[in-house]
């Protein structure tokens, strides 16, 4: 994450590519950059490693802890201007951050997903010849749910992910959200973020798992998401906005020297 207080002449697409790289920059899943906000005091871009803009419900925390740290975020929280809209967020018990992911998009235009009326539940998909079958889910970015009772195989999610992700059903890409239900109140998820690749964790994705399930009558307002990257909580009582409450915390902070136009491998000296 970096603080930019004038990003207009800043091309944080280039920046992105060349930060996440993981053997030339600095290696990451994306990049936020938190500036100036037009109707919120502080505004928060998160761009792909492949430079693409998207909506980040982890980075909502992120962006929530370093400025809590700061003493810039207030006991009740505060919003931040996204992609999406205006998100609230606020430090909670046992040093975790409740973020406002907001309401789900369920009609194909809000993904978008190529499917006929207005529901994006339980749609076929066939890839390498087997049928299988999806919910899209927007949580500011697109995901596509697929709800199993196991855990799926390393082999199948290497497999099929990708191929979802470019499946002509998703003219802009998408994720592609694997959820196990384990009960009521618990569920695993494994992500293939678009533009990524797998990643340990994804709160837009968390919330997607739990929105799915939640349609399907699956689990309560209040469901555990396990991640191999760890555990957070997303609250929907099948109406309004999502919340997602984990932790965030900071692991480093420095500097990168960057220069614009120098390519991977000669941004830093």
């Amino acid at each position: 994450m970096v603080e930019a207080q004038e990003d207009k002449d800043t091309n944080w697409a280039e920046v992105a590519r060349a930060m996440c790289a993981r053997r030339w920059g600095i290696g990451s899943d994306g990049l936020l950059v938190l500036a100036r906000g037009q109707r919120a005091p502080r505004r928060m871009r998160m761009f792909n490693p492949d430079g693409t803009e998207d909506m980040c419900g982890s980075g909502l925390r992120c962006v929530a802890a370093y400025l809590q740290r700061r003493g810039l975020l207030r006991p009740e929280g505060g919003a931040l201007e996204t992609i999406a809209g205006l998100r609230r967020v606020r430090p909670v018990e046992g040093g975790l951050i409740e973020a406002e992911v907001g309401e789900p998009g369920l009609r194909p235009e809000d993904l978008p997903m190529q499917a006929e009326g207005d529901s994006t539940v339980d749609w076929p998909v066939e890839v390498d010849g087997e049928r299988r079958v999806l919910t899209g889910v927007s949580m500011g970015t697109p995901h596509a749910v697929l709800l199993t009772d196991q855990p799926v195989s390393d082999e199948v999610f290497l497999r099929v992910s990708p191929r979802i992700e470019v499946h002509p059903m998703f003219p802009e890409r998408t994720t592609v959200t694997w959820c196990c239900v384990e009960g009521r109140d618990l569920v695993q998820a494994r992500f293939w973020e678009r533009a990524v690749g797998e990643s340990l964790s994804c709160g837009t994705g968390a919330c997607a798992a739990v929105v799915a399930a939640r349609l399907k009558g699956l689990v309560g307002d209040e469901v555990q998401v396990h991640m191999a990257g760890g555990e957070a909580q997303v609250r929907w009582k099948g109406s309004g906005s999502v919340l997602l409450v984990g932790p965030a915390r900071e692991v480093f902070e420095g500097e990168w020297p960057y220069r614009p136009g120098g390519g991977l491998g000669e941004g830093g000296e």
